[in-house]
Formats: C-alpha cells, sequence, structure tokens
C-alpha cells in the first residue's frame, strides 16, 4: 500500500432491527476513528468491512475493491486484521505462539516483522508466558500484536479498550500511539469515547443512528460549531504539534502548531519529532489586548472566525490562530456577558489565553 490511496466504504440495508446506510471516505492511511454512541451502528460498519456481515454495498482499500453490486469478497479473503473488545487468546498457548497463530506461512514483501511487533508493543519479556498469567492490558496487547502479525492491508479496532479499567487504558494507549508513529499501516478505530479519539485518530467519521453525521479530519470536526462535538461541555481540539525546542532551566518543552507555539512542562524530546496535544474550550478566554503580566504561558494571536450561542448565557468562539487566523483552530467557551462588552465579533484579532495544555504522555523507548 502507497498510503496516497483511499478507503472507500459505503453500507446499506437491516440487521434485525437496526437500519444502517453508512458512507464515507477517508484516507488509507494513519488512524481514523468511528465515534458515536452505543448503538450508532460503528461496530456494524466494521463487520461488514471485514465481511462478517453482508449487506449491500461498497468496500474498496486503496483501489482493491472488497466488495461492490457485482462482487462479495468473503472474510477470509480479505486481507484485515481484527481486535475484538476482548483478546480472545488461547488460553493453551505462550504469548508467542498466539502471536504467531495465523500468521503467514510465507511473510509478503515488506512484511511487518515479529520483532518490529513485539518491540513496539512492549511483549519482548512476555513470550514464554501464558495467557494465563497476563494483565488485561498485555492480554490486548498480544492480541494487536497477532493482527498486525496476521500482514494485513487494513487494521480494525472494535473498542479495543471498552473492556479495560482507567488505569489499564492509559496504560495500553502509549502502545497504541506507538504503533500510529512507527507503522504506515491504516487503521479504523471504532470507539465511543473521545478521549481515546483525541489521543489516536487524524481522521473522523461521526455517526449517529446508523447514519454518517460528518467526516474529516479530527480537528476540523472537533470545531465545527455545527456537529454536537463543538457543543458538548468537555469540547476541546486535538493538535499534531512538532517540538521546536526545550528550556532545561524551567523544564518546558517548545510544540509548535500551524499559527502558534505552545509551552508545556514536559521532559525533553527530539526536534522534530510529533506530539498529540489537546485544549479544552473551558481552558481558553479572550483578550483584545496582549497581556502585560500573567502567569499564563501560553498567549496566541488569533482572529475569531465565528461563535454561535451554546446556551442562553454562553458562546462557543472558533479561533484562527495566527495575525490573519489562517492556522489551526482553537475553541473558546465565554459568557455572552463577555462576548458583548468586550464588543467581540466575527472577524475581530483577540489574544488567546490558554490556561491548560494536555499533552499525551510517551513511553520510553
Amino acid at each position: 500500500m502507497n498510503g496516497d490511496g483511499e478507503i472507500e466504504v459505503a453500507f446499506k440495508g437491516r440487521l434485525g432491527g437496526f437500519s444502517l446506510d453508512a458512507a464515507f471516505t477517508v484516507p488509507a492511511r494513519g488512524v481514523t476513528a468511528l465515534f458515536g454512541p452505543s448503538g450508532c451502528g460503528k461496530t456494524t460498519v466494521l463487520r461488514c468491512m471485514a465481511g462478517l456481515n453482508r449487506l449491500e454495498g461498497t468496500c474498496a482499500v486503496d483501489g482493491d475493491v472488497w466488495q461492490d453490486a457485482a462482487s462479495f469478497r468473503p472474510v477470509h479473503k480479505r486481507p484485515v486484521g481484527y481486535v475484538f473488545q476482548e483478546a480472545s487468546l488461547f488460553p493453551h498457548l505462550s504469548v508467542r505462539r498466539n502471536l504467531m497463530y495465523g500468521a503467514p506461512k510465507v511473510a509478503p514483501a515488506n512484511a511487518i516483522g515479529f520483532d518490529e511487533v513485539t518491540g513496539l508493543l512492549g511483549l519482548v519479556h512476555l513470550l514464554e508466558r501464558s495467557p494465563r498469567h497476563l494483565s488485561g492490558g498485555e492480554r490486548q496487547r498480544v492480541a494487536v500484536g497477532r493482527a498486525l502479525l496476521s500482514q494485513p492491508r487494513l487494521l480494525l479496532m472494535d473498542e479495543p479498550l471498552s473492556a479495560l479499567d482507567r488505569s489499564t487504558k492509559d496504560e495500553i494507549l502509549p502502545f497504541l500511539e506507538r504503533l500510529h508513529g512507527a507503522l504506515s499501516l491504516p487503521v479504523i478505530y471504532v470507539s465511543h469515547d473521545m478521549s481515546e479519539v483525541e489521543r489516536l485518530a487524524d481522521h473522523l467519521v461521526l455517526m449517529e443512528k446508523g447514519r454518517v453525521r460528518a467526516s474529516g479530519p479530527l480537528g476540523t470536526l472537533q470545531s465545527d460549531p455545527a456537529l454536537p462535538l463543538a457543543a458538548a461541555r468537555e469540547a476541546g481540539v486535538s493538535f499534531d504539534a512538532v517540538i521546536e525546542g526545550y528550556d532545561a532551566a524551567y523544564g518546558l518543552l517548545a510544540l509548535g502548531i500551524r499559527g502558534g507555539r505552545f509551552l508545556v512542562p514536559a521532559p525533553p524530546g527530539e526536534i522534530g519529532a510529533k506530539r498529540r496535544l489537546s485544549v479544552v474550550a473551558g481552558d481558553v478566554s479572550l483578550a483584545l489586548d496582549q497581556p502585560s503580566a500573567s502567569t499564563i504561558l501560553n498567549v496566541l494571536r488569533a482572529r475569531i472566525l465565528s461563535a454561535t450561542a451554546l446556551r442562553e448565557h454562553e458562546m462557543t468562539v472558533v479561533l484562527g490562530l495566527g495575525e490573519d487566523g489562517a492556522g489551526d483552530r482553537l475553541l473558546a467557551r465565554v459568557t455572552r456577558r463577555s462576548w458583548e462588552q468586550l464588543g467581540l465579533a466575527e472577524g475581530r484579532a483577540v489574544y488567546a489565553q490558554v490556561k491548560g495544555v494536555a499533552l499525551a504522555p510517551t513511553l520510553s523507548a
């Protein structure tokens, strides 16, 4: 797979009492999250892509047609790796043998290597163990490794963290982020947890009642006031920032995005490396003049792109970073009183004061 193609999906039909009519086209690279409430059809779409459910429609990956009006490729002929909510490991096999179960006898060109997978997922020291002696997070990492070693062209992940508690989720997420950074394999990731999506996804398909409400880059959908994400109490925007420098005297990492730069308390990192940031709308306040003295580290030039009444006395403001507002988008949550008293309006230049920045943790190499 060259990584420049697309994944085209369109399924329509009924399964029992559930009606699905969902279509989207996403890049055949990175992580695409199918996001929405339980019962909206996310898993049904994933199972249709794998060929486990058969509905009328189309499925093509980077030009390779798996299903259309004239053909249907059975599940065993679709080059997918599928990770379920439960790890479902073979209890009588070691971790090593579980990993190799389903791996092709003859590895294809550009195969994902065993050593690479076990290293990325932190499984090297677990290879001779029985699954009975693994934690929930370890079992799920083995399940991911087994799917990768089947040499798929597409990895499908169906809420792989939903059966884990919060601390175990926090343990496994950095391993998934490491895979995202190291492998070119496209991933379709089903979740109803926005915190997971913010950490992992590049692209988002927003689903609602068996339909696709919107599809696009994660940050674009997060900052679209016409969509429910921007109206949520915990609304925020995620960024793929690039490490630009480090202030060792104060322990501050400098991270650049389009139109701005953040300083974040964090250990040093490699210049040019990417890190995922997120900023909650409630942590952003607006000022007409640059603050002369403040404990807030991150004050960015921005321009107001739009404003939407969220509730009777509250506004959601979409900001474009940079002098001209052409940079990345940021959300701010302000009161209507502040909006009116400051004379704020679309197109106005402001200073965005960011009180908090969440930086996704990384694993040491």
